[in-house]
């Protein structure tokens, strides 16, 4: 198969870079909107951990699926259409009040499965731009992502501090997400089977591979900074909130910080990758957020706080680029079939999360729920050396 030219690769990679903000334009203004979804819906801690499990429940089912909607579409257009389905199901969330559980569960496991699919899209382009370009670019990408995130959240405090309402506000973003996935989807790689150049036949043709070995090592490293991860964007702002009594409006704004860090710190991944070995970029980065949460946790003050949680965010940072690169060298196995193996084990950390948090902080309290982050980290840290990397 004919390589796409340099200009055809620059403009891929500009639009994956659009793709992965947008994605976490998305997944931002999810997280921010918690404490209005808990609200408008009248959750308690353990009806709203409910409902975040259906989210990862969506997102974990879709992969089962997703290598053969990538092999029907290609990354483009499933990207294109998990966006504009997502940000529409994002956008109704607040649409009714006294709707039955049963019904928000159903809807927020579309959300979840939509998100999914454009996660495992976007990073199966952007690895399929690893290797055709010959230069890292994932931790880059993924900072796109973190931008992304820290700007929904933004946009969620500033629209909340001048009165915009919540479900005012999730229409607005979610038409914006789809708009501007569909108009960037234009410039990503055309030819689905770009993704399998030199790969054998029978695994360029795989939907799914379960994941053992070294996928199902990666998978359950993966599972653990998801469960950190997981845990930060779905209860950060609420612990604010909640805990230490910070107006919605400023505890988004934690948010915001998480990602941001997380965004400088992946922005400058690329070069710390080539330059230093990846098991100990994890191993520190994993300590570094163990440590940091910790100190958040035993201070109980905003500003230790946002500064532990910008730590958490630069320590997680490197976690999803070295692992789903990881995951696409495995032999024997196309791209798309590698991440989605490795993010079925790896997603069963949001499964796993949710419930877990808000069981601890049902029988304690969320501050205790949340040393969830510090375990997941610590063990992140200590199983790095387990990965073969490049």
């Amino acid at each position: 198969m004919t390589l796409p030219d340099p200009a055809a690769l620059r403009r891929s990679r500009a639009a994956t870079r659009v793709q992965f903000l947008v994605l976490g334009v998305l997944i931002g203004a999810w997280g921010a909107h918690i404490p209005s979804i808990k609200a408008h819906h009248g959750l308690s801690e353990g009806s709203l951990s409910a409902v975040l499990l259906a989210a990862a429940v969506g997102a974990v089912s879709s992969l089962f699926t997703a290598g053969r909607v990538m092999a029907a579409l290609g990354a483009r257009r499933t990207a294109a259409g998990a966006a504009v389905l997502g940000g529409g199901l994002l956008g109704s969330v607040l649409a009714f009040q006294g709707l039955p559980m049963t019904l928000l569960l159903l809807q927020v496991v579309a959300l979840g499965a939509c998100m999914c699919l454009f996660d495992v899209a976007l990073n199966t382009e952007g690895t399929t731009l690893e290797r055709l370009g010959g230069r890292p670019v994932m931790s880059h990408l993924h900072g796109m992502f973190s931008v992304g995130g820290m700007l929904g959240a933004g946009a969620v405090a500033a629209l909340l501090g001048v009165g915009i309402a919540p479900g005012v506000q999730l229409w607005s973003l979610g038409l914006g997400v789809g708009l501007v996935a569909v108009w960037a989807a234009r410039g990503m790689l055309q030819e689905e089977g770009r993704a399998t150049v030199g790969m054998p036949q029978s695994a360029a043709q795989a939907h799914f591979v379960w994941p053992r070995g070294q996928l199902l090592v990666i998978g359950l490293l993966i599972l653990a900074g998801m469960t950190a991860e997981g845990a930060m964007y779905d209860w950060c702002v609420l612990y604010l909130h909640q805990e230490l009594a910070q107006p919605q409006a400023q505890a988004a704004l934690g948010y915001a910080v998480f990602s941001a860090s997380m965004a400088a710190s992946r922005f400058a991944g690329d070069a710390l990758r080539a330059r230093y070995d990846e098991r100990t970029l994890l191993r520190c980065g994993a300590g570094l957020a163990a440590g940091a949460m910790a100190v958040v946790l035993l201070s109980a003050h905003p500003v230790v706080a946002w500064v532990g949680f910008a730590l958490v965010g630069a320590g997680l940072a490197p976690v999803a680029p070295i692992l789903f690169s990881a995951a696409t060298r495995v032999p024997g196995v196309s791209p798309a079939a590698a991440i989605a193996s490795v993010t079925s084990v790896g997603y069963s950390g949001f499964m796993l999360g949710p419930p877990l948090i808000g069981a601890l902080a049902t029988a304690s309290s969320l501050t205790w729920a949340l040393g969830v982050v510090v375990l997941a980290a610590a063990l992140l840290a200590l199983g790095a050396g387990r990965v073969q990397v490049r």
